[in-house]
């Protein structure tokens, strides 16, 4: 046969039903429903979890200063009265970790 060297036996290329396609159609459409579905039940897990999460109280008494932090505010009066130009708080916080060692 010449000149059908290129082209194909139309008869012999198997033609997908439509049976086959919407089959497809819905197991895409599964995959999509259910990541829309897990989506959703991730999103109700984190709001289960903020709601499981101990509200803080705002009239709890705070912890006691540490030692550190007492000497620290007897010293910043100290040393604000002796440096009146010095209004830098770390150079203020600096000074104060020098004397403490």
């Amino acid at each position: 046969m010449k000149g059908s060297k290129g082209k194909k036996d139309v008869a012999a290329t198997p033609k997908k039903d439509s049976k086959e396609l919407s089959k497809k159609a819905e197991e895409t459409n599964l995959k999509r429903k259910k990541a829309a579905a897990s989506k959703e039940e991730k999103a109700k897990k984190r709001q289960v979890r903020k709601d499981r999460k101990a509200k803080k109280d705002p009239n709890k008494p705070k912890r006691p200063p540490s030692a550190f932090f007492v000497f620290l505010e007897e010293f910043r009066k100290t040393y604000k009265s002796d440096n009146p130009g010095v209004k830098a708080v770390a150079a203020i916080g600096k000074a104060g970790g020098d004397k403490w060692k």
